[in-house]
Formats: C-alpha cells, sequence, structure tokens
C-alpha cells in the first residue's frame, strides 16, 4: 500500500511539473513575439475573432476536444486533462502580465531570443512529463494519438503531432487575418518551429528525459 501511494505522489508530481512547463512554454511563445506554439496561435486568433480572452476561450475549445477524446481514446483522460484544461490558459495569462504589468520587462531582442528557446524546449519536456504521468493529457495533445489510431499505426505520435499542429496554425491565421488583427504577434520563426519539431521533441524527451526520470524513481 506503502509503495503504491508513493508511485501516485510520484506520479502527481510528474503530471503537475509537466503542466506547469506548458504554462510556461505558452507565456514564454507570447513574450518572445517571435510566433507562439500551434495550438495557442489557433486560441490566440480565434479568441481575437470572438472578442474574448485567450484563457476563457482555450478552456471552451478543450471542452469541445474532449467531447472527441471521450468516445476515441478514453484512456488519455484523466485529472491531467482537468488541470492541463483549467489551468494553462489562465497560467499564460498571469506570465505575461507580470513581465509585461508588474515588472515591466522590456523585451530586448536577446531576452526575446531566451523566451523562444524556453517556449520550445519546455513544449516537448511537459508534454513528454505528464504524458509518461500517465494521470490523463491535455485534449489537443489527444489529437494525435487519436490520429494514430484512426490510421492503425501507419503515422506515427511524432508525425501526427506534425499534422495537427501544422493545421491549427493555419486555422489562427485565417481567424487572425478575419478579425483584422497582428498576424505577426501569433506566428513567427517560434511558431514553425513548435509546428514542425514539437512532435519528434516531445518523443525525444520521453524516451530520453521523462522515462527514465519515472523508472529511476521506481527503482527507488
Amino acid at each position: 500500500m506503502k509503495q503504491e501511494k508513493s508511485s501516485f505522489f510520484k506520479r502527481c508530481i510528474m503530471m503537475v511539473t509537466g503542466i506547469l512547463f506548458i504554462g510556461i512554454c505558452v507565456g514564454s511563445f507570447r513574450l518572445s513575439a517571435f510566433g507562439v506554439d500551434a495550438f495557442t496561435c489557433m486560441n490566440l486568433g480565434i479568441s481575437g475573432f470572438l472578442h474574448m480572452t485567450f484563457g476563457t476561450w482555450q478552456l471552451i475549445m478543450n471542452a469541445g476536444i474532449l467531447v472527441v477524446v471521450f468516445f476515441t481514446v478514453r484512456h488519455c483522460i484523466g485529472a491531467g486533462t482537468i488541470v492541463n484544461m483549467v489551468g494553462v490558459g489562465y497560467l499564460a495569462d498571469f506570465i505575461c502580465w507580470l513581465f509585461q504589468e508588474v515588472l515591466k520587462v522590456e523585451m530586448t531582442l536577446p531576452l526575446r531570443i531566451v523566451a523562444l528557446f524556453i517556449g520550445c524546449m519546455f513544449a516537448g519536456l511537459g508534454v513528454s512529463f505528464y504524458m509518461v504521468a500517465e494521470m490523463g493529457i491535455a485534449p489537443y495533445d489527444s489529437v494525435a494519438i487519436m490520429i494514430e489510431k484512426v490510421t492503425g499505426g501507419k503515422i506515427q505520435f511524432q508525425y501526427a503531432r506534425v499534422i495537427s499542429d501544422v493545421t491549427v496554425v493555419i486555422a489562427g491565421v485565417v481567424f487572425c487575418l478575419l478579425s483584422g488583427g497582428n498576424l505577426w504577434l501569433i506566428i513567427g520563426i517560434g511558431t514553425i518551429c513548435n509546428a514542425l519539431f514539437n512532435g519528434p521533441l516531445i518523443q525525444f524527451f520521453k524516451v530520453h528525459v521523462a522515462l527514465p526520470i519515472m523508472e529511476g524513481r521506481r527503482k527507488e
């Protein structure tokens, strides 16, 4: 019983850490002004079009995707799914508010490059951490798993993720243009890097970082 409780606690830590990383990732992408991550690109584009806050629209979008996940890859739903749905958007809003309104940080080019690097790395790390925790993943992260399932494994997760990321970036661009928003605030080199490389990075960090950490802890 003690071992089971200890394992559950460790999985919770991995799940919460992964979601925290994702919130930092999204906020960092936005602060870098080199473009945001793929899913955020779509949500910023649509939320701007609908004149809603980013956090509120992301929560609505996640809820919609969750319904589809429930009927396709139900095993992906867990406590981590709910925490991710509720927390990531508002955490990203908080980080941007803290740096821009409270600390009044001037995002010089070097700081923007650092923020971009943090966003890219934490995107892959965050998803790999809470996937390995097996306590539920974000609805959008389940999309690649759905694609893999529907194709009978012919399209592996990392490639399915690239497909879904490129698709949502296109959607974000379309809605941003329709709303007359500043396109370069939501898409840029960071968005392109995220859309093309996040899937492979998730797989890399899962195999070489997240799984070894979990296995090492279990051996303790």
